[in-house]
């Protein structure tokens, strides 16, 4: 198995896959999909910076999905940026031929693959940080696990919860949905939750400190240790690790 660390900007991310060819393919679109949200960004600041929903003046691939994922979510369209350009690294990997591909851009994690695959959960200070992990099913379509939250990495949050993880098939709407819900969520108040379409979403896992709160259907979780210096730093959301 090869472990491919890519930088390029904001984007950080590492790349899993059995083939040196993949490793190219995945880079290759990483950067294409990096590159096409920096021109729509600077054809539109407002796409950069708007917290609310809002459209590409010339949307491609990649900023289309983040667009559809950030109104389903109500969120600004960068809100889906981490999970969209995984999203396009995977799909790169599948379409050159690949039966396996993880890319996990900074806790935004988009995968397809023929075995089981563990990905573990760190959740800053909290006790459940590094300690247990999901063992996630063998899939021949791209899904996504995405984690938001407001006490690691350097993404703008309004919550409260140390991680925020959202799995679902498509991975630009779980980066969105992550960012819409850590930044509601209480121990209090999991109403914006509680009115999620499970079409969409398959499940959520909310941490805030020891407080941990499950909805949906989540791959089932195992206790793990979970190795730190596999963790992507630097991304948007620094928050999940990728391993085997």
């Amino acid at each position: 198995m090869i472990r491919h660390h890519f930088e390029f900007r904001e984007t950080i991310a590492t790349i899993l896959a059995e083939e040196d060819e993949h490793v190219t393919v995945a880079c290759e679109a990483l950067l294409a999909a990096r590159q096409e949200v920096e021109r729509e960004c600077m054809r539109s600041p407002e796409f950069r910076t708007s917290l609310v929903p809002c459209c590409a003046e010339l949307p491609g691939v990649v900023t289309e999905k983040m667009v559809s994922a950030a109104e389903h979510a109500g969120v600004g369209p960068m809100a889906a940026v981490a999970g969209a350009i995984a999203e396009a690294g995977v799909k790169a990997i599948m379409d050159a031929g690949g039966t396996y591909g993880v890319i996990d851009n900074g806790g935004d994690i988009a995968l397809f693959s023929d075995r089981k695959i563990t990905i573990g959960i760190h959740a800053g200070e909290s006790a459940m940080s590094d300690r247990f992990a999901f063992t996630v099913p063998p899939s021949k379509e791209i899904i996504g696990i995405c984690t938001s939250s407001a006490t690691v990495g350097p993404s703008i949050s309004f919550g409260v919860a140390d991680a925020v993880i959202v799995y679902a098939d498509n991975p630009a709407l779980a980066d969105a949905w992550a960012t819409a819900i850590c930044n509601e969520i209480r121990t209090d108040d999991q109403s914006l939750i509680k009115r999620l379409d499970e079409s969409h979403i398959f499940g959520v896992m909310a941490v805030i400190g020891d407080w941990v709160y499950r909805w949906g259907k989540l791959p089932p979780i195992t206790n793990a240790r979970v190795e730190r210096k596999k963790i992507t730093r630097g991304g948007l959301d620094t928050v999940i690790d990728s391993h085997l």
